[in-house]
């Protein structure tokens, strides 16, 4: 059975800690800081259940008996297959206009990707395979919503983990039985984790010798004893008013540090352990990287779509949409949406296969992060250029229309040649919320560093472009003339 938003809904309330200003939050599904945001989660649980999405968003299991699970899981095996998927994940993402940075289909991306590559896991150790194969097919068949902590906290970043003043301030193997690993100390950001059923713990980052016992990958469930969640502060919780605030409101998809108390992991959930080669080895010898940033780069290029659509109605709104200098701004961050928008395709294009899978081209997804990891603040700041002072000069909340004297100022203050005082007064409240309030800063520097800092990505790109084609194409340039045959004319006509 395809999971519905009232089955994601009440799969949340399960004992899990959750701390916020000071106190455990109880039922997430009902407390202020994040009850709109999982309201939001079930509407694409909802989306993805109805009967006439269901080819959309699903597909047949293979030899699942007629089963289907969200497209999210799919393992492409062509093209074909992986643009079938991509119209699925545009297509959800669309409910949420790119804002939900950790919706399910990521971390599904990278658990999916892992298994695609589970040759590399066999090599280092069948066992831990074969819990990652189970897992992959467990989160699938129950459409787990997964979160990740993949980041040791930042500290002293001079120092490895294992030279912090606190051996264990990131989460590291403090003992291993018979039945499994115990865990102590921190990650992050667990974005969505508290809307997440599931969290996949792991290091991204290189690991040094030395630091062993935080070269582990594995996932347990979000209420598992010892788990502890440190929410940061909650933009949907100072926006009560969906006026005033649509996008705090509904799509704060909240980030929390993970903080595991002697978390017990079991050996069936543990994918690697205490090796810093397969810890790196797991996401770049296995198409799980670029299958988990393909999904972030389909996320960012309908985000795009929603901000070009944000700016022109800016424009319109304003009455400047026939400004020479106004139409040079938006063919400019036209431009900028349909690189992202042809990057995406062209990864796909570019895609090769991997054995029985097809796997979106490496250094495209890379060009494409390097690129728009720079563009998103630039396209911000256009748009902050293109508003003005109409982003400010707003209604203090949603109230003031409900004094009659002042909703006739409104109605006078508030004008524009293409839509009512209300209905401009409502559209800034919208662009104020995706350009300028603190969840659109939040957002900016999500952005910015969700795939890491920027030498990170342009190393990437530098590690996987094709350099020998290019120098190549130099050197045989340079094999098409000499200075003796230079000499050898100068002699001629001297002569």
């Amino acid at each position: 059975m395809i999971k519905t938003g009232a089955q994601h809904t009440e799969s949340l309330r399960d004992g899990r800690q959750v701390y916020i200003d000071g106190a455990l939050a109880g039922d997430v599904t009902q407390h202020p800081a994040f009850r709109r945001s999982i309201e939001s989660v079930a509407r694409l649980y909802d989306f993805q259940s109805a009967e006439e999405n269901r080819e959309l968003m699903t597909f047949e299991i293979p030899d699942g008996g007629g089963a289907r699970a969200n497209r999210i899981w799919q393992l492409p095996r062509s093209h074909a297959e992986m643009v079938e998927r991509r119209k699925g994940l545009e297509a959800w993402t669309e409910l949420h206009g790119g804002f939900l940075g950790r919706s399910p289909d990521h971390v599904a991306s990278c658990i999916a990707g892992m298994y695609m590559g589970s040759e590399v896991f066999h090599d280092y150790d069948p066992k831990r395979a074969k819990a990652l194969e189970d897992y992959y097919r467990y989160a699938r068949d129950n459409e787990l919503y997964l979160t990740y902590v993949i980041i040791n906290p930042q500290a002293d970043r001079s120092k490895g983990a294992h030279e912090q003043k606190d051996q264990f301030l990131a989460a590291g193997v403090v003992d291993e039985d018979s039945e499994g690993l115990t865990i102590r100390g921190a990650k992050m950001l667990a974005t969505g984790g508290i809307m997440a059923n599931e969290v996949f713990v792991t290091c991204i980052q290189p690991l040094r010798p030395g630091e062993e016992p935080y070269a582990v990958s594995f996932a347990v469930p979000m209420n598992t004893p010892g788990l502890k969640l440190l929410s940061r502060k909650s933009y949907e919780a100072a926006a009560p008013s969906v006026y005033d605030n649509p996008m705090a409101s509904r799509f704060d998809e909240n980030d929390a540090v993970v903080y595991f108390d002697d978390v017990k992991v079991p050996w069936d959930r543990v994918f690697v352990n205490q090796d810093t080669a397969m810890c790196m080895k797991q996401f770049q010898s296995t198409p799980a990287h670029v299958h988990q940033n393909y999904q972030a780069q389909i996320r960012l290029m309908v985000k795009m779509r929603f901000l070009m659509g944000v700016a022109r109605r800016i424009a319109e709104t304003n009455g400047v949409i026939e400004f020479p200098q106004v139409r040079e701004t938006l063919g400019t961050l036209a431009a900028q949406s349909a690189m992202v928008d042809s990057l995406v395709h062209a990864m796909e294009i570019k895609g090769q296969q991997r054995g029985e899978y097809f796997i979106p081209d490496r250094h495209t997804l890379y060009a494409a992060q390097v690129l728009t990891q720079q563009m998103y603040a630039q396209v911000i700041t256009t748009l902050r250029d293109l508003a003005g002072g109409g982003l400010i000069m707003l209604p203090s909340s949603v109230s003031d229309f409900a004094n009659p004297e002042l909703r006739e100022l409104i109605g006078k203050t508030q004008q524009s040649p293409t839509a009512s005082s209300e209905g401009r007064v409502k559209f800034f409240k919208l662009a104020w919320d995706v350009i300028g309030s603190e969840f659109a800063s939040r957002h900016t520097q999500y952005e910015m560093f969700y795939a890491g800092a920027s030498f990170v990505t342009k190393g990437h790109s530098f590690r996987t472009y094709d350099w020998d084609s290019c120098t190549g194409l130099v050197d045989r340039m340079l094999d098409s003339y000499s200075l003796e045959d230079d000499l050898a004319a100068l002699n001629v006509a001297a002569e």
